[in-house]
């Protein structure tokens, strides 16, 4: 959810019931939304997980636990 500018929060009041915005943002939510996508975007990076060349779920989940593993001693 993208924070609602000062000059356009009288605008959206009255369009709460037509699909208006949100009446406040929950900062912390979107904090920890930020981090999971930002980890799945490097997670994509990774040619083998982007293409998806394996079969099965132990394999992928293995490839995806050495991606974390290369990400986190890079940072």
């Amino acid at each position: 959810m993208i924070p609602q500018p000062a000059d356009q929060a009288a605008g959206h009041k009255g369009n709460r019931s037509l699909g208006g915005r949100p009446p406040a943002l929950d900062r912390e939510a979107y904090k920890q939304r930020y981090t999971v996508e930002r980890c799945g975007n490097r997670l994509k990076q990774r040619r083998g997980l982007a293409t998806r060349y394996d079969k099965n779920a132990p394999a992928c989940l293995a490839r995806v636990h050495i991606a974390g593993s290369f990400i986190w001693s890079a940072t």
